[in-house]
């Protein structure tokens, strides 16, 4: 078999099973393997990363380059995320906002853009909390099951997107996708016709097409996965608190960690009201966790 036999195209990893990954390249499926120079080099291909693969006329088709990516989330291994979207619910389980801000702190480090959806709002309403977001400026939403009007606006914000979702058991969020792509047919608590497997049994990460876009599938993707996973880097919190940024460069000293040092403007904004107290809470918090960690110790 000679190269001139080979054609090289690209694609994106939408799954990888036993060692196989399968390729998406223009709506068709390649299964193929990875050259053994990713592993010299101490690299792996991930789901949604986008490859040049050969194809061989033999059907033993290879993964020959991965292509830039522009993030990378390392628990579920996933790359070029658009979009994180963190499902919250309004009650049963109540709302932890230092969990929330772990994870919006995680997603704009990781590069991509944390879009946060309060469901079962037609229990109970949320406008203080979704404020608080929506001013920290993330995308926010609010979402009711059968309310077509906030599925529509959720639906038309990820269009084009590659998006993960992630929620605590109990929120809401097959129901969500379920709403927003019907068509892939995830049921709540059932086993999913697309999958043809329960929702929380796997351990591999998979991207679905949508009529624009991509779905991962990230079963056993939780709040803890990520909190334990993905840890930023105490120089690097503070601007993954995008409402921070108007005021970092105001404080009396340029050394000032935003905590308790005197002429910050950070906490005079707080103070007035500007910066909401529960997020600058959440911002100490999380500091203190951190600080004592070493550089290395943080991948």
């Amino acid at each position: 078999m000679t190269k001139e036999h080979e054609e090289i195209v690209k694609g994106i990893i939408v799954r990888l099973t036993g060692g196989f990954y399968y390729v998406d390249v223009k709506d068709e499926i390649f299964e193929c393997k990875a050259r053994g120079k990713f592993r010299k080099q101490g690299e792996s291909p991930v789901v949604g990363d986008m490859v040049e693969i050969s194809l061989k006329p033999d059907g033993y088709h290879s993964i020959e380059r991965i292509l830039e990516r522009k993030n990378y989330l390392v628990r579920p291994p996933l790359a070029n995320l658009d979009a994180l979207v963190i499902v919250i619910s309004t009650v049963d389980p109540l709302p932890n906002t230092l969990v929330i801000d772990k994870l919006t702190a995680a997603a704009v480090d990781i590069g991509t853009v944390p879009y946060i959806v309060f469901s079962k709002t037609d229990v109970k309403e949320c406008d203080e909390l979704a404020k608080v977001y929506s001013e920290a400026r993330f995308p926010t939403f609010t979402y009711s099951d059968g309310d077509e009007e906030s599925v529509a606006a959720v639906r038309n914000a990820l269009e084009g997107k590659l998006v993960a979702f992630i929620g605590n058991s109990g929120v809401g969020k097959s129901t969500l996708i379920n709403n927003l792509y019907p068509e892939l047919n995830l049921k709540t608590g059932q086993v999913s016709q697309k999958l043809g497997r329960g929702r929380h049994t796997t351990r591999t990460v998979e991207l679905f097409k949508t009529d624009s876009g991509y779905v991962a599938d990230t079963p056993g993707f939780s709040t803890m996965d990520l909190e334990s996973y993905h840890l930023v880097s105490k120089d690097q919190l503070m601007y993954c608190f995008p409402e921070f940024n108007d005021y970092l460069n105001e404080c009396r000293f340029t050394s000032c960690m935003h905590i308790c040092e005197k002429g910050c403007a950070v906490i005079e904004a707080v103070n007035n009201g500007a910066i909401s107290k529960t997020r600058h809470e959440s911002y100490i918090e999380m500091y203190n966790e951190i600080k004592d960690i070493k550089p290395w110790e943080l991948k």
